[in-house]
C-alpha cells in the first residue's frame, strides 16, 4: 500500500495546493526551509499576543477590560523572540493591539469558550487538523467563531461567504459543542477595526467537506506540481526556490502574440502580462518599503546611481463660506450661482455621515434618505476595462 503523502490535511495545506501546487510540493513534500516574509511573521506575532492575552483572562477567571500594558509587554516579548525589526512595523503592531483592547471593552471569562482551540475532523479517508483562534458564547444556542486577520486588504463579500476556512470551523464548532444550534462566523480584521461576518447552511457545509475530500485526493495523486503565478507570490515563503517567480521578476512573458488579429492569442498574452505586472508591482512595493524604512533615519540615499528621498505632497480643502464670500466679491455673482459651479459633496464624507446616522435612526429611514440623495445626484459614466476568469 502506498504511504500517504499527508499525515493529515489542514486548511493551510489545502489552500497552498489550490493556490500553487509548486509551493505545496516545496513546503510539504520536499520540506524546503521556509523563509516567511515580514507580513507572515508579523501576523504570527500578533496572533501569539492575542492568544496569550485572552487566555490569561480566562485562566485567571477575570471579568473586566483587557490590560493594554500587558498586551504591549507580550508584544515586546514576542517581537524580540521573532527577531522582527523596523519602527514602522513595530508601531503598526502597537496600534492594532491598543485598538483591540479598546474594542473588546469588558471581557467576561465565562463568555470565552476557547482560545486557539484544536480540532480534528474525519473527512472521508482524511483527518483534517486545525486551530480556531477564539470561540465566544453568545447564548444557550449560539456561539461565535472568531478568526483574527492582519491583512491589509479587506475581504470581498464573496470571499467571506465562500471561505473554506470558515466552513471547516463551523463543522468543528458543531462537533466540539453538540448543543450548538447557531454559529456566527467572524473574520476580525485587526488593521481596520472591522468584523466581517457570515454564516453557512447545512448544504454549504456538506459541499465544503466534499470539496476538502476531493482536494485531498488531488494532493495524494498529483504527478505534476506547476507554479501558479499571482500577486501573492511576493509573500510566498518559498519564492527564492521558485524558478517561475525568478523568471517573472525579469518581466518576460512566455507567450507572445505575433498576430493581433488572433483574439484568443491576444487574450492569453494579456492575462500572462497582467499576472507578471501584479508580481512586479508587488515586488516593487516590497523593495520600496525597505528603502522607506531607511529614509526615516536620513534625508536621502544614493544607491546604484539613483537618489532616493521622501517628500510631502500637498492638497487643499477650501472652506465653503469663506471661499464663496471671496468669489462673490471678486465676480459679482450670487452665492447660489457660484455654489452650483464650484461646490460638490464628497461621497466618502457623505457616506460617513449616513453611517453615523445609522446609529440614531432606524435602517429604513437611513435607506430612504440615501435613495433620496442618490436621486438628486448627477451620475458620470467612465468606460473601464474588466476581465475575470470563467471556469
Amino acid at each position: 500500500m502506498t504511504t500517504p503523502r499527508n499525515s493529515h490535511l489542514s486548511y493551510s495545506r489545502l489552500t497552498r495546493f489550490e493556490q500553487c501546487p509548486l509551493s505545496y510540493k516545496l513546503h510539504y513534500l520536499d520540506k524546503q526551509q521556509a523563509e516567511p516574509g515580514i507580513p507572515l511573521r508579523f501576523g504570527k506575532v500578533i496572533h501569539a499576543v492575542l492568544e496569550r492575552l485572552v487566555s490569561e483572562q480566562v485562566l485567571d477567571e477575570l471579568t473586566g477590560p483587557l490590560s493594554e500594558d500587558r498586551a504591549i509587554a507580550l508584544y515586546r516579548e514576542a517581537w524580540a523572540a521573532d527577531g522582527l525589526s523596523g519602527i514602522d512595523v513595530f508601531e503598526e503592531g502597537l496600534h492594532i493591539l491598543r485598538d483591540f483592547v479598546r474594542e473588546e471593552g469588558v471581557v467576561d471569562h465565562r463568555d470565552v469558550l476557547a482560545v486557539e482551540k484544536e480540532f480534528r475532523l474525519s473527512v472521508g479517508p482524511f483527518t483534517v487538523l486545525g486551530f480556531i483562534d477564539r470561540v465566544n458564547w453568545v447564548d444557550d444556542e449560539t456561539v461565535e467563531v472568531v478568526d483574527y486577520k492582519t491583512n491589509r486588504q479587506i475581504f470581498t463579500r464573496d470571499e467571506v461567504d465562500s471561505s473554506l476556512q470558515m466552513s471547516l470551523y463551523e463543522v468543528a464548532a458543531r462537533r466540539l459543542w453538540p448543543w450548538v444550534k447557531n454559529v456566527k462566523l467572524t473574520f476580525r480584521m485587526l488593521r481596520h477595526g472591522l468584523r466581517q461576518q457570515t454564516s453557512r447552511t447545512p448544504e454549504q457545509l456538506a459541499d465544503a467537506l466534499a470539496y476538502v475530500e476531493t482536494l485531498g485526493i488531488q494532493t495524494e495523486t498529483a504527478k505534476e506540481f506547476p507554479a501558479r503565478l499571482n500577486a501573492n507570490c511576493v509573500y510566498c515563503d518559498h519564492r527564492m526556490h521558485c524558478k517561475a517567480y525568478a523568471e517573472a521578476l525579469q518581466g518576460r512573458p512566455h507567450l507572445v502574440c505575433e498576430d493581433t488579429r488572433d483574439l484568443e492569442a491576444v487574450a492569453r498574452e494579456r492575462e500572462q502580462v497582467a499576472r507578471l505586472a501584479k508580481i512586479l508591482y508587488a515586488r516593487k512595493d516590497e523593495l520600496e518599503g525597505v528603502l522607506k524604512a531607511h529614509l526615516r533615519e536620513r534625508d536621502e540615499l544614493v544607491l546604484g546611481g539613483v537618489r532616493y528621498r521622501m517628500f510631502n505632497t500637498s492638497s487643499h480643502d477650501y472652506p465653503v463660506d469663506a471661499t464663496l464670500a471671496l468669489l462673490t466679491d471678486a465676480t459679482g455673482q450670487s452665492r447660489e450661482e457660484l455654489l452650483d459651479k464650484v461646490a460638490v459633496v464628497d461621497k466618502k464624507a457623505l457616506d460617513a455621515v449616513l453611517k453615523a446616522l445609522g446609529k440614531t435612526l432606524d435602517k429604513p429611514r437611513v435607506a430612504l434618505l440615501k435613495a433620496e440623495l442618490e436621486a438628486k445626484a448627477s451620475t458620470r459614466h467612465t468606460p473601464r476595462f474588466w476581465a475575470k476568469e470563467v471556469g
